[in-house]
Order: C-alpha cells, then structure tokens, then sequence
C-alpha cells in the first residue's frame, strides 16, 4: 500500500478542517492605543483621545466665579434700587407717613407724633365726618406757622428721602384736621362753649381735648359742594375753618386738597395706637 502524505497542514482532531481561520488575531496593537506605562515611573496612562490627566481634571472643574466683591455690590445695588422703588410706589398710591408739628390735635394727636395716612380716601374709598384727614394748605392757612430750615446737603437728602417716602412729610404745606361736615352739611355754633351742631343735631364729642370748649367763637355756614368743614381736637388751639371763614371757599378745605386719611400713630412707640373714626358721635346726623 502506498504511504500518502500532504505537505497541507493537517486538520485537528475531531475538528472538520476549514481552510478560513475562525478568527485571526491582530497582529500587533490597535493605532490609538498607547501602552500604559507604569505607576512605578510616577505618570499617569494616556487616555484614548490623548489629552492628560490635567486637562481632563481641568475640564471637570467648575468655571471660577466672579469676584465675590462685585457681586455683593450688585446684589446690594439691586436689593436698595427694588426697595426704593417699591417705597416709592407705596407712598405714591396707598401709604404716607407725616409728623405732627402743632398741638391743635391733642389730644388725638400731639407734637412730634409720627402718623400713617390712606391714600385710598377720597378715592376708592368715600370720606366720612369724624375722619381725620391731612389736607394741603388751601391758601393762607399756614403763614403764621413757623418754617423749618435747612440747607446744603441736609436740604437735598431731606428732600430726597421724603419724596421716595422714607421720612414723613413736615408741615411745610401740609394740616392735619378732623372733618365735622360733609358737602351740603349745615355746621353752626352758637360760640362760648355751645355744641357744635350739624343739621341740626348737637354732637358730643368726646375727642376733644380736656378743658377746650366746642367752640369759642359763633359759626353758621353750609359746606359748599365738593369741600369740606374741618376742625381741630384742641379747638381752643387750632386755626381750623371757623378763622378762614373770608378765604375762598369761606373756610372749606376742596376735597381735591385732601391727601388721605390718618389711620395709625406709629411713632414714638408709647404712641403707637390705631385712630378710629367715632361714628357714635354722627350716627344721628342726616343727610343735608
């Protein structure tokens, strides 16, 4: 028998022969690999896309902030900007402060007291006797007031500071009075103590302060329309309505000159107290 041989390599045992490899091993390393060097030497492996250890802990890191200094600046600058802005609001539409600089409320009201007025009355809200209202001076009432002076800087940060409304307004065109008639109201006295009466009804008026008489001089007027009556607390201290009787309007304050009415005392604090209206002291009044 002849002995055949191949020089073909022969197939493995229980294995059909193929003549494709199943798989063939790559020859060397892949082109973006790096060998990893060793941690003994001090460095670190390169990675894949070839940047370092460093840029990669550098790309991790937050961006740095700000300056710290600039920014508590900005915040700051925003925090007063947004404040003045609301006080400003404020005061323009629902809320002012004014001081009391006269003793022709007490004892409501005396010298130095702070007061919070509503400037929603007249307006949204109707006034109503018994109010104490701040008014603009209709012409001639304060000229024997005493005017408080300042000058330079004092004069522009006053001024400034009451405009936005974070100091009460002075006196300086300003009075604070209560309201005894309404338009169309008959409001007379008899004067030496009489009641003051209003259409016809004689008031009681516990509000007036101890010792003053309801009124010291005769008065007899009908409130013209859109204008108020208006008196003072200390009637005996207070040029109210009764001593501007030749003035235009015969004494009346116009409606249009009412800044609000005051609804609070809030300072100093042993004053603080809500100031309420005493309707019982009207409730029998009828209309004009």
């Amino acid at each position: 028998m002849t002995d055949w041989r191949s020089d073909r390599p022969q197939p493995a045992q229980g294995r059909p022969w193929s003549a494709t490899p199943a798989s063939v091993p790559p020859a060397g390393p892949p082109a973006s690999y790096e060998p990893a060097t060793s941690a003994l030497d001090g460095t670190e492996p390169t990675p894949r896309d070839g940047a370092t250890a460093a840029t990669r802990r550098q790309r991790r890191a937050p961006a740095p902030r700000r300056g710290g200094a600039f920014a508590w600046l900005r915040e700051t600058v925003v925090i007063l900007a947004s404040a003045l802005v609301l006080s400003l609001l404020v005061k323009t539409f629902l809320v002012q402060a004014f001081y009391i600089p006269s003793p022709s409320m007490h004892e409501t009201l005396i010298e130095n007291d702070r007061i919070l007025v509503s400037k929603l009355v007249p307006g949204p809200l109707s006034l109503h006797r018994g109010d104490i209202v701040v008014f603009k001076d209709p012409g001639g009432w304060l000229e024997s007031q005493p005017v408080v002076t300042r000058s330079g800087w004092q004069r522009t940060a006053n001024d400034v500071l009451t405009w936005v409304g974070l100091l009460p307004v002075d006196a300086g065109e300003h009075l604070v009075k209560r309201v005894i008639g309404l338009p169309g109201d008959h409001v007379s006295s008899a004067g030496n103590g009489a009641p003051v009466m209003v259409n016809g009804v004689a008031l009681k008026e516990p509000y007036v302060a101890p010792g003053s008489q309801p009124s010291s001089m005769a008065f007899d007027v009908v409130v013209p329309p859109s204008s108020l009556w208006v008196m003072g607390d200390n009637r005996d201290h207070s040029s109210d309505s009764r001593y501007h009787q030749g003035n235009p309007g015969g004494g009346s304050v116009p409606e249009a000159n009412v800044v609000g009415v005051a609804f609070v005392t809030v300072w100093p604090l042993q004053r603080v107290t809500v100031l309420h209206n005493p309707s019982a002291t009207f409730a029998g009044v009828p209309n004009p």
